[in-house]
């Protein structure tokens, strides 16, 4: 049973478990079931677009405007509902939309502009983020204290639970399991593993790689939509600068997660159990008294390793390999 689970993942699955019982013992209140699942709001964002920023990377692509797709989302959601008067409910379906079109945005100008993916991401970053300031200049709300006054029922879906289940376990859950059958158990998930193996091999072999590529980004808009309505019911505010510090920890979650950055390969289970292992590092960090600015650099040491550890070629573990051999072979011989 062992054998069929990617390597990667039980080496994951043993950091999480590590990590549960080191910092158990550093601080015992870690061990308490409801303080870790209530901290799944603290990381719910990151492990949303995680998911999807998954489906990107394999195809080879990447997405950096996610954090900034928040921030609008969240000053869109607070101008509709609290300004211009409409539903929340209906605000927040439309906020939802106008991040998945700023996938679609980038989706398109990669897939049929052949524009490269970080710098469309890059210009969609600055530009989402710079609408969202904009938007709350001219509504005449304090950037600072951003927009308020939301009804109780918009912030249940932060705060609520179901079966003591918090709604964030829940959307964890439900969003995991989106991106897991899309991308394992359809032939859209194979259209994009042979996207990001080889995007010409696939296209001769009549997949349109382009639709592939755009739907992708689309998708990862749509997660950041969802991921900033979330926060912004989490917070009880919305406001511009939400997201600005999710890039990192979402570019680490992909890539510790098993995502190869040139694609091809990866999984969203890993991307999963690294959100989890991040999310818990900074609660268990927190909970043992260290300074948020060294959770910064937790969290960029794990980027860093993974990168390096998930970059090393085939080609060059063989030459590892031949090397030390060869070494115990001249040993054997003296």
């Amino acid at each position: 049973m062992l054998s069929k689970i990617p390597k990667w993942n039980i080496i994951l699955l043993l950091i999480l478990l590590s990590e549960i019982l080191i910092f158990g013992l550093i601080n015992p209140r870690f061990w308490n079931i409801s303080i870790l699942l209530n901290s799944f709001n603290d990381f719910i964002g990151i492990a949303v677009i995680g998911f999807f920023v998954t489906l990107v990377m394999i195809t080879g692509g990447i997405d950096i405007s996610g954090g900034s797709i928040i921030g609008l989302t969240s000053v869109l959601v607070g101008i509709l509902s609290q300004i211009v008067g409409l539903n929340i409910w209906v605000a927040l379906v439309l906020a939802i939309s106008a991040g998945a079109f700023c996938g679609l945005l980038n989706g398109v100008l990669i897939a049929y502009g052949g524009v490269q993916a970080m710098v469309i991401t890059l210009g969609g970053m600055l530009l989402y983020s710079g609408i969202a300031i904009v938007l709350v200049g001219l509504s005449g709300v304090s950037a600072y204290e951003g927009i308020s006054g939301f009804p109780q029922s918009f912030s249940t879906i932060a705060y609520g639970a179901v079966w003591g289940i918090p709604n964030s376990v829940i959307l964890f859950v439900i969003m995991f399991t989106i991106a897991y059958i899309l991308l394992h158990w359809t032939k859209y998930g194979r259209f994009i593993f042979l996207t990001g193996i080889n995007q010409n091999a696939a296209a001769y072999s009549g997949i349109n790689t382009k639709k592939v590529i755009a739907s992708t980004y689309v998708l990862s808009g749509l997660s950041a939509g969802i991921a900033g309505a979330m926060l912004t019911s989490y917070l009880g505010s919305a406001r511009a600068d939400f997201g600005a510090e999710y890039l990192m920890p979402i570019l680490t979650v992909v890539v510790l997660g098993g995502t190869l950055i040139t694609g091809g390969k990866g999984g969203v289970i890993g991307t999963a159990l690294a959100s989890i292992i991040v999310g818990f590092m900074q609660v268990g960090l927190q909970m043992g008294g260290i300074s948020t600015q060294y959770i910064g650099l937790a969290t960029g040491l794990l980027l860093i390793i993974s990168v390096a550890v998930m970059g090393i070629s085939p080609e060059f573990q063989k030459n590892i390999r031949k090397l030390v051999s060869h070494k115990k072979y001249q040993g054997g011989k003296v």
